[in-house]
């Protein structure tokens, strides 16, 4: 008897299968959601539901709805079929006797007493099974990373080995929807009513992915900051979230092959905040303050100091700490128009001497003359 009761199983499995149904994405869907399976949403022909057709099934004239930012991927028997990747309305059809509809011109003995003998050889489930999954093409946010300690790079800009810990967050791209499928994503995903979502915590594949961008760091920020072009400044990488995100994209190209292998790539990145370790905060400060004092900025800084010290050296040691000053800032490449500028207060009295010692060689004054204004302006 049960020989009769499976076969009779089978055969209003396969009628049940003739209704054609609407397919499109599940209600409750997460923004982050990277691959999942299309769901029935109901009939056309105002038949209801099709509650009674085998779940790996697909009539042929079923409608399926893929909405914009979504590709629509089937697969039967393990193996891709179809690939759809523009939003609108689309029909299945297939030359599989499993899916063939008598309300869709298929026939009706031919598929009755095919798919049954192929159901009752199989438990009453369908040979071939048939799925429909939709992938995001769309940007996934909310990708974050982090190191627990430090990382270390050889930053041209200190000149030396850096470390640093580092968190943010990047975005991801399904750029090869088949090869994604194919070569990464678990079995366990590939069935009915499951989701692959890169930022669910118990997605062992996406913690993957988190361990090989953080291995990738180290790559990345000695890439970028390494780079003329973007100045050679670890500042600029808060402020260039697509600069940096090229380079951590590349670097997780080359250990991991995420694109060529996986269908992935790295869209943008934020690194919300980088902490440099105590050695090389140290490093860090004495390099800006080298950096504040270069150029004019050190030149006017440097006057300064000179000044203040031509004034206490007038003060308190006369002609000779003024001419020891004078030597001081020759040595130091600072010319004595420089030196006067600098000199505030004291360069008038430079200036004076100076101007009454060209008086004297021109013979314009006595050596009297001169010796009693070098007296007055030295205060002597």
């Amino acid at each position: 008897m049960g020989l009769f009761r499976a076969a009779g199983s089978a055969v209003g499995g396969v009628l049940a299968d003739q209704w054609k149904d609407f397919y499109t994405v599940p209600d409750g869907l997460a923004p982050t959601a990277a691959l999942f399976p299309a769901v029935k949403r109901g009939t056309d022909f105002g038949r209801g539901s099709n509650t009674r057709g085998s779940v790996d099934v697909i009539t042929n004239g079923s409608k399926i709805i893929v909405p914009q930012g979504y590709g629509l991927v089937f697969m039967e028997g393990g193996a891709f079929t179809a690939f759809v990747a523009e939003p609108g309305v689309y029909e299945w059809s297939s030359g599989a006797s499993d899916s063939r509809s008598v309300f869709a011109g298929g026939g009706l003995v031919d598929p009755l007493i095919n798919v049954s003998w192929e159901r009752f050889k199989f438990g009453g489930r369908p040979s071939a099974q048939q799925r429909a999954f939709f992938v995001s093409l769309k940007e996934l946010t909310n990708n974050r990373f982090g190191t627990a300690s430090e990382i270390y790079w050889d930053d041209w800009y200190l000149n030396a080995q850096v470390g640093a810990t580092a968190r943010g967050s990047y975005t991801l791209r399904i750029a090869d929807p088949l090869l994604f499928i194919h070569n990464f994503v678990p079995a366990t995903y590939l069935q009915n009513g499951a989701v692959f979502d890169f930022t669910d915590l118990r997605n062992a594949a996406a913690d993957q992915l988190f361990n090989e961008v953080v291995s990738s760091l180290s790559a990345a920020l000695s890439s970028y900051t390494n780079d003329p072009a973007r100045g050679n400044r670890i500042v600029g990488i808060q402020q260039d979230a697509v600069g940096f995100a090229r380079c951590l994209s590349e670097a997780v190209e080359r250990n991991y092959h995420w694109r060529s292998e996986r269908g992935l790539e790295i869209v943008s990145s934020a690194i919300v905040a980088i902490e440099y370790d105590a050695p090389s905060k140290e490093l860090l400060r004495v390099v800006q303050r080298a950096d504040a004092l270069s150029g004019v900025r050190g030149t006017v800084n440097l006057q300064a100091a000179m000044a203040a010290g031509i004034e206490a050296a007038g003060a308190n040691a006369g002609v000779e700490g003024l001419v020891g000053i004078g030597l001081a800032g020759g040595a130091l490449g600072i010319s004595p128009l420089e030196q006067q500028s600098a000199a505030g207060g004291a360069e008038d009295h430079v200036a004076k001497l100076s101007s009454f010692k060209r008086m004297l060689d021109a013979g314009l004054i006595t050596q009297g003359d001169y010796d009693a204004a070098k007296a007055k302006a030295l205060g002597l």
